[in-house]
């Protein structure tokens, strides 16, 4: 299973056509507080602007509707389903992500058989409610080189208040790819924001 190096993290379908128009083609919906039929019909939209460019889409937290509406995969928080359980639900076909932020959050991930990691906060970010610490890059040099010892292989994503200038040292400490939010949906032309990244991570952008 093939995992993208530049995850883009949206809360509506017009990110992710903006996205996807700047060559990103694996997009995470984030949806918090919000009722059954909304959660649904965005990821329905997101899952149709994904389909027609050819990306992947990962529905965050809910193991439920992913497998209801046919979504590629799913990404659980520290607090959400647990993955080895979202897996029995989804079966071996399912892209199954999880968060990390220390190293026993890595091992538990490994051991529950996820598909990618996302460990952070790189730095502050306001995209989440409860923040773990931030790591900083002494932090990823520090759990990546863990990683390696132990003999994991499992890709690990790095996110937090990425931007593109930390794109070069993030990947020269070890990091498969990053995850971005702000960067993207905050520029002042997104297409051409998103088509950078994509420029930066061309092993696996496409």
């Amino acid at each position: 299973m093939q995992i993208s190096s530049l995850h883009y993290i949206i809360t509506t379908p017009e990110q992710a056509e903006r996205a996807c128009l700047g060559g990103v083609r694996w997009v995470q919906l984030r949806v918090k507080n919000t009722p059954y039929p909304a959660w649904k019909q965005l990821a329905l939209d997101t899952q149709a602007v994904c389909r027609r460019h050819g990306a992947t889409f990962i529905l965050n937290d809910n193991p439920q509707l992913a497998l209801e509406i046919g979504a590629d995969g799913v990404h659980l928080g520290k607090e959400d389903t647990p993955p080895a359980e979202a897996r029995a639900l989804l079966g071996p076909e399912f892209i199954i992500g999880g968060t990390a932020n220390t190293f026993a959050d890595i091992e538990g991930l490994v051991t529950a058989g996820v598909d990618y990691i996302g460990l952070g906060p790189f730095r502050f970010t306001t995209t989440k409610e409860k923040l773990s610490p931030i790591l900083g890059l002494e932090g990823y040099e520090t759990l990546l080189s863990q990683h390696r010892a132990a003999g994991f292989t499992t890709p690990v994503i790095g996110i937090g208040g990425i931007t593109l200038a930390d794109v070069a040292p993030l990947l020269a400490v070890g990091l498969h790819g990053v995850a971005v939010s702000g960067a993207i949906t905050a520029a002042a032309d997104p297409v051409a924001a998103a088509a950078q990244f994509v420029e930066r991570l061309p092993v696996l952008a496409l």
